[in-house]
């Protein structure tokens, strides 16, 4: 049996409500953020309506603006060649789709740290409408000149501030420390995209080989784990040498998801995919019943320009914490970053495991112990997942 639930996808390039919305969740930003709690829509209608459209602004408008003006430093102008430009903007526009799908990973994962609901949908939403200040003030590359300008982006750390601590049910007293963590994680986003879309248009446009910069050490993230340095550098490597990894289809994803978990039969299936340009993610999920009991099994490729997913490598996160009712726990097992969490009161609980630095699969829900949901993950096979990520 599938059950299907009515959804409202978010407003569309055809329609006001787009525009409606951008002025909204910049000039209302609180109560905007309440309706997008309760909307019901999908990932692949946040990314189809909103995502892909808004994100192709700043790109679009640097690309005109280095084409007739060029870029001025200290009285020199430097006019980048077409294929150049033409590649800078398709190599920018499709790391930051990427990009916000990668974020909405990190938010999810680092949800339960701070107390918080684990919600991809959710979390997808965040990182998608928190972007929009920062999509619209790249309108300035049209004019290089007034490119400083688009500082007024950081208007999206604000939105930011006040969705994700809503969207991800966080509490008032960690909501703080969540939106810490998170803005670092964006900005270390940001970095990856700034240090990779240089090669990267290089390769594109017939340019040399990578530049010889290797910066070392680590960073540390309160209440998440260390951030290595030397991983960020090896994302723009990879890129420059191997080849660009596309994401599975969803379908073949999808198909990963077993019928029935022992006596939990399947009830709902669902796949999504953020494509753009051979880079970017795709998952499945199903919805598995057993009288009161239910799984919710979720297979996520974050195969993104190859490399970048390896970006969840450079963020180690590790840490345990124990209560009366039950657990949380996230670290390296077998060589695989996996997370844990359980509640002995309520029965609740999620399993986690990130494979190949590339597949993540997750169970969750409402089951006699952990134990079925860790058979759960098992069960989509994760030599499966790592034949294939050698594969593709």
């Amino acid at each position: 049996m599938t059950v299907d639930t009515q959804q409202i996808e978010p407003p569309t390039a055809g329609k006001s409500g787009l525009v409606d919305r951008v002025k909204r969740i910049l000039l209302e930003p609180k109560a905007e953020w309440a309706r997008i709690d309760v909307e019901q829509t999908s990932v692949g209608a946040i990314f189809r309506n909103w995502v892909l459209i808004l994100a192709a602004i700043p790109a679009l408008a640097d690309l005109v603006g280095s084409l007739a003006f060029g870029h001025s430093f200290f009285g020199i102008t430097y006019r980048p060649s077409p294929m150049q430009a033409v590649a800078s903007a398709i190599v920018r526009y499709v790391l930051s789709v990427a990009g916000i799908f990668l974020l909405a990973l990190l938010i999810d994962a680092l949800a339960p740290q701070f107390g918080g609901t684990r919600s991809r949908l959710q979390a997808v939403k965040v990182a998608a409408y928190s972007a929009t200040a920062a999509w619209i003030a790249g309108i300035f590359g049209l004019i290089p000149s007034l490119a400083v300008l688009g500082i007024v982006g950081l208007y999206s750390l604000y939105l930011l501030y006040l969705g994700l601590p809503r969207l991800m049910k966080v509490a008032e007293d960690k909501a703080a420390a969540y939106t810490a963590v998170t803005v670092i994680a964006a900005l270390v986003l940001a970095l990856v995209v700034g240090l990779v879309v240089a090669p990267v248009t290089l390769m594109i446009a017939g340019g040399a080989g990578p530049v010889a910069t290797t910066p070392a050490g680590t960073v540390t993230v309160p209440g998440a784990g260390t951030l290595d340095l030397g991983k960020l550098q090896e994302v723009s490597t990879q890129v420059q040498s191997g080849k660009p990894q596309a994401a599975l289809a969803p379908a073949s994803l999808q198909a990963l998801l077993p019928a029935s978990l022992g006596a939990y039969k399947r009830t709902e299936l669902s796949s999504a995919g953020a494509n753009a340009g051979g880079l970017g993610g795709s998952e499945a999920e199903a919805r598995y019943e057993n009288g009161d009991s239910h799984i919710r099994l979720q297979v996520t490729d974050m195969a993104v320009a190859g490399a970048i997913a390896a970006l969840g490598s450079a963020l180690n996160v590790e840490s345990s914490s124990q209560t009366a009712n039950g657990y949380e726990k996230s670290g390296n097992v077998d060589g695989r970053m996996t997370t844990e969490k359980w509640n002995n009161a309520s029965h609740d609980g999620s399993y986690g495991v990130v494979v190949a630095s590339r597949f993540m699969v997750e169970a969750e829900g409402k089951v006699a112990s952990v134990d079925a949901l860790k058979q759960a993950v098992n069960a989509v096979g994760i030599d499966r997942l790592e034949a294939l990520a050698a594969k593709h």
